[in-house]
């Protein structure tokens, strides 16, 4: 079964229509809409897309994978402006080692910082410019044995004449 809404509006009055497989159902006028009512009805919807915009942007990477070796931690699109982005880690967080590999276009990372569940970080100098399907050297990690509560990047996608944005992808070693 389909449904469709319809908002349709005279003057400063609106009635909410509800289609049900092309059949028309009014449901009752809705309400009577002032401009500063709908006003705040548009600032309301703007502030809820920009929030799930953001939440989108730092969702958790669960990792349920405790095995030896390299496990793909998570990836990320990268801007051409200078970009901060966190990859948040939740479950089997233990790494020695860390890499990153680039996909796509050049990739300019500046800086990497770990942070640890018990409170410390690690700080990384990257200052490098990566080739697409290069990758990092391995970041041995000062800390192996602390779990790993999030890796915040600092990056840009190096401007080219395809203007392509770049992903990276961050690996962990166990």
């Amino acid at each position: 079964m389909s449904y469709r809404y319809s908002l349709s509006g005279i003057a400063n009055s609106a009635v909410l229509f509800l289609y049900v497989e092309g059949t028309d159902f009014a449901l009752v006028p809705l309400f009577h809409l002032k401009r500063v009512t709908m006003k705040r009805i548009v600032l309301l919807l703007a502030v809820t897309f920009f929030t799930f915009t953001l939440v989108h942007a730092q969702k958790p990477e669960v990792i349920t994978n405790n095995k030896a070796g390299w496990h793909k931690i998570g990836k990320a699109s990268v801007d051409f402006k200078t970009d901060k982005d966190k990859f948040i880690i939740i479950g089997k967080d233990r790494y020695k080692a860390l890499q990153v590999k680039v996909k796509d276009a050049p990739v300019h990372m500046e800086s990497m910082q770990i942070a640890y569940e018990g409170g410390g970080t690690e700080d990384v100098a990257l200052n490098t410019q990566y080739k697409p399907g290069s990758e990092s050297k391995k970041i041995e990690l000062k800390n192996g044995s602390a779990e790993i509560k999030n890796v915040t990047f600092v990056y840009h996608t190096v401007n080219t004449p395809a203007d392509k944005k770049a992903e990276i992808e961050l690996w962990g070693l166990k």
